[in-house]
Parts: structure tokens; C-alpha cells; sequence
């Protein structure tokens, strides 16, 4: 009996250091850790920063090409008719929007709603001033009643969804 007396004697606190060795090896684990993630964070927002401020610059240059009065200029309507016209502002939106598809992994889902749906307005404004107007006409008829429609609202399709990009920029990275 007395020799398992003494034996707990010396168990019982060499348990105890053990114990203790053990939670100061495992908190200094831990925070070795979590120093580890903070450098992972810290190299991946170094490396992503700037790719996705990349990403708001070509959308709110995207934004600025489709804006009607910038897309009309830039396209011209040299001798075609109305409907071929419609074709080619469609055809230069869809190229335009496919181009940057790949940029909405880095910009916010609300930013790449608000420019699909900036980009479905100037496409409804396309389609509804080509169908206000006869398709065999010269095709700055067309232009005309966008412009039209563009002054009577008083406000870009895309003027929504720009501004938000510049405050979602300016909130983010300045």
C-alpha cells in the first residue's frame, strides 16, 4: 500500500507537467496556425487586389462601350438599313459582355447583377427603338430614336449600375 502511495506520488505531478507540456505544445500549434493562415490571407489578397480591381476597371469600361451614345458614335450607321443596324449594336453588346464574362468571380454578385441588368436595358432600348421604327430605313433612323428615348428618360441605361461600381471600388480598395 505504501508503495503505491509513493508511486502516485511521483505519477500524479509527472501527469500533471505532461498535461502541461501538452496544452503549451498545442496552444503554440495553434498559433502557429492561425500566423500561417493570416500570411496565406495576407499573400492571397497581395496576388487577388489586383486582379480584382482589374476586374471593375474592364467592367466599368464594358459599361461605358454600351452606353448608347458611346455605342452609336462608335459604331457609325454608315448605308444599312435599320434591322442590319439592330443586328450589329446587338452583336457588338453580346461580344462585348462575352469578353468579360470571366470577370464576375471577382467582382461582388450584386455589381454583376446590376450589369446584366444594365446591359438588358440598353438591349430592350435597342429593340423597342428598332421596332418604333421601319426596318428598311436608313439606319441613323435608328440611332435617332435612341437617342430620342435616351434624352426622354433623362438617364443612361447604364449610369445604375456604374455608379455602383464606383462606390463599391471606392468602399473596397480606397
Amino acid at each position: 500500500m505504501q508503495s503505491i502511495t509513493e508511486l502516485l506520488k511521483i505519477l500524479i505531478p509527472a501527469a500533471a507537467v505532461l498535461y502541461g507540456m501538452y496544452l503549451t505544445i498545442q496552444t503554440f500549434l495553434q498559433k502557429q496556425f492561425e500566423q500561417k493562415q493570416i500570411e496565406l490571407k495576407q499573400k492571397n489578397t497581395e496576388l487577388i487586389t489586383p486582379l480584382r480591381l482589374q476586374a471593375y476597371e474592364r467592367m466599368t469600361l464594358f459599361l461605358e462601350r454600351i452606353t448608347p451614345n458611346n455605342l452609336l458614335l462608335r459604331l457609325g450607321s454608315n448605308s444599312i438599313e435599320v434591322a442590319d443596324y439592330q443586328q450589329v449594336i446587338l452583336h457588338e453588346i453580346r461580344e462585348e459582355f462575352n469578353h468579360n464574362l470571366s470577370q464576375q468571380i471577382y467582382i461582388s454578385h450584386e455589381a454583376w447583377e446590376r450589369i446584366r441588368q444594365a446591359m438588358n436595358e440598353v438591349v430592350a432600348l435597342v429593340n423597342t427603338s428598332a421596332a418604333e421604327v421601319s426596318a428598311n430605313t436608313p439606319a441613323i433612323n435608328l440611332s435617332k430614336k435612341i437617342f430620342e428615348k435616351v434624352i426622354g428618360e433623362n438617364k443612361q441605361p447604364t449610369a445604375e449600375a456604374l455608379k455602383f461600381l464606383k462606390s463599391e471600388v471606392q468602399t473596397m480598395f480606397l
